[in-house]
């Protein structure tokens, strides 16, 4: 038995390594994706004030941190059994919608694009942002910039900062918009839309006018029948911050629909010795193991999964953008992974239309942004879209407010079944006998999973909450003579 090992895993946020097991004859056994840190956050939030939550746990990331803090804020309003007014939800959004153009420009371009642009198997040196920009040009390459400098502007804006914003209380929000930093948002919007425009057509001109990788983005090499999950309106349309999760089939039939508190009746988690990230699946469908197909309980989230789990986007430019989609591809659902990249700029010009909306709209400038609680604190949950996936907050309290409990699923950890699934089906598509291992063919096998966007900090946590560390001492002839394990 043969063991390759890709460690560390890159062009992602956290830390991670695969280790492939490859048999005599040269084919792929079984394959594991590993993540080896501990997130630990339920445990040491526990004892902290429940308003603190969306300042401590937004520090899980320093990618998305808007999702944990809007996650977390949703939570504090259902736990203090307060409304936040309307403004103060729409500026929610608004904040949101420019936090959801930055992050899915960045893994675009930078974490996935590299993989396109120039080549699964470019040398490495290349295959990078700076290869991009050396050859989409310089243009390009400052749009990129200035997009996500215009949009992390707003987040300060209204958040204080750029990244960690404090911004969402129970209840409402801390800061409001005026008129003239309205037609500031207003104009930002603008000019993501064209930014997310000329997004598409890039991916249009080099992916979609390349046969080679049309064809891998149709191969069974990055295909996984599944269940997917997403967050919609009333309309069944695709929302980033607020409604219902809706749940559908493999064969794209709705599933199940439900309110954030009632996310229990519908997940469970699955627990593996061999990493700290746990496996989510549905609960009534039931763990079948890293197998897809209606009978297992495997589902995903994030880009492609909210498009397949909705019956459209809410915005007419990025509906039309939707319906090309999935007309090229053959129809709803898609279950090709790699065609979440495509999946992602349809939501960057969701993101700008909505932004659009949400600054020329009347209430936006209105001074009523928060409702004081005067309920006491016993529980609440918050669920929003985060660009990762699905991410739930859950708090349990004494009735002073005090945390005693707390429980995070993040997108991640949702897709985490379906990733080492993804894993091992392009290894065993990749590696053959006699097939000489490659930097390139290597990557071919990481871009099974990098279209998830993983963020492993975020994912990361053990059932128990405790970190069960091996120490192994060897001494000098390299002879183990001790090996210490917390219980």
């Amino acid at each position: 038995m043969r063991k390759i090992t890709i460690d560390p895993v890159t062009r992602l946020e956290g830390h991670g390594k695969i280790t492939i097991f490859v048999n005599d004859a040269g084919e792929v056994e079984n394959s594991y994706f590993q993540v080896p840190e501990l997130r630990g956050f339920e445990k040491f939030v526990e004892g902290r004030p429940a308003e603190d939550m969306p300042q401590i746990t937004q520090r899980i990331c320093g990618v998305c941190p808007e999702a944990h803090h809007l996650a977390s804020s949703k939570a504090l309003d259902d736990l203090f059994h307060v409304d936040p007014p309307v403004p103060a939800k729409k500026l929610r959004e608004l904040l949101y919608s420019a936090f959801y153009v930055t992050d899915h420009t960045t893994h675009f371009y930078i974490l996935a694009g590299p993989d396109f642009v120039m080549g699964p198997e470019a040398p490495v040196a290349e295959r990078n942002i700076f290869g991009v920009i050396a050859k989409v040009g310089l243009e390009l390459g400052g749009a990129v910039i200035k997009t996500r400098m215009q949009n992390h502007h707003i987040i300060q804006m209204l958040g204080g900062r750029a990244v960690h914003p404090c911004f969402g209380l129970p209840g409402g929000i801390s800061k409001g918009l005026n008129e003239e930093e309205r037609k500031e948002v207003e104009q930002i919007a603008k000019d993501s839309i064209e930014f997310a425009k000329l997004s598409l057509k890039v991916f249009d001109d080099i992916v979609l006018k390349n046969k080679e990788y049309v064809d891998m983005i149709l191969s069974d090499a990055y295909t996984h029948r599944t269940y997917y999950m997403g967050l919609v309106d009333e309309n069944n349309k695709v929302n980033f911050y607020d409604g219902k999760v809706r749940v559908v089939d493999p064969e794209g039939k709705e599933f199940a629909k439900y309110l954030p508190r009632e996310y229990l009746n519908h997940v469970a988690e699955h627990v593996e010795p061999w990493t700290y990230v746990k496996f989510p699946f549905l609960k009534n469908v039931g763990w079948k193991g890293f197998v897809d197909g209606k009978d297992s309980g495997v589902f995903r989230v994030a880009p492609l999964a909210r498009l397949n789990a909705a019956d459209g986007m809410a915005t007419p430019l990025a509906q039309e953008a939707y319906e090309k989609m999935y007309s090229t591809l053959g129809g709803k659902p898609v279950h090709h992974t790699l065609a979440m990249h495509w999946a992602r700029l349809v939501e960057i010009l969701y993101a700008a239309e909505r932004l659009l909306e949400l600054s020329r709209d009347p209430e936006i400038t209105s001074p009523n942004i928060r409702t004081i609680p005067t309920a006491t604190p016993d529980e609440g949950v918050g669920i929003v879209e985060a660009p990762r996936g699905t991410l739930t907050h859950h708090y349990i309290t004494d009735e002073k407010g005090v945390i005693r409990k707390a429980n995070l699923i993040v997108g991640t950890a949702n897709n985490i079944a379906a990733i080492n699934m993804s894993v091992k089906k392009a290894a065993m598509a990749i590696i053959k006998p006699g097939k000489e291992i490659t930097e390139g063919l290597l990557n071919r096998i990481e871009m099974a999973w990098r279209p998830y966007d993983l963020c492993l900090a975020c994912a990361s946590h053990t059932l128990s909450g405790r970190s069960p560390i091996s120490i192994d001492i060897y001494n000098s002839k390299g002879i183990l003579i001790k090996s210490l394990k917390e219980p």
